[in-house]
């Protein structure tokens, strides 16, 4: 499941956005899940089907990752490289 909470200043957020029934997005949210949860990195997850803005940006790439609002990657997610991100100021 994923966490929902407000940021402290300074503090990482990863955004997933996906789609319902998307492999890639569960795998995805494996990864994530996995990393930020030893990392104690809040994340979140945006389904795209439920908002136009972010359709019309990032459809054909999803599963989509950013990392404090910027995108890190799409389709696969590398577990070192967002470690890396993350543990990067």
């Amino acid at each position: 499941m994923f966490r929902r909470r407000s940021r402290e200043p300074g503090e990482r957020l990863v955004t997933l956005i996906g789609k319902p029934g998307c492999h890639l997005c569960d795998d995805a949210q494996s990864v994530i899940e996995k990393v930020c949860g030893e990392l104690g990195v809040p994340w979140e997850k945006k389904d795209i089907t439920q908002d136009e803005e972010l359709h019309r940006a990032y459809w054909e790439q999803i599963p989509v990752v950013l990392v404090d609002g910027a995108q890190h990657t799409f389709w696969r997610v590398d577990e070192a490289r967002l470690r890396k991100a993350l543990t990067q100021m």
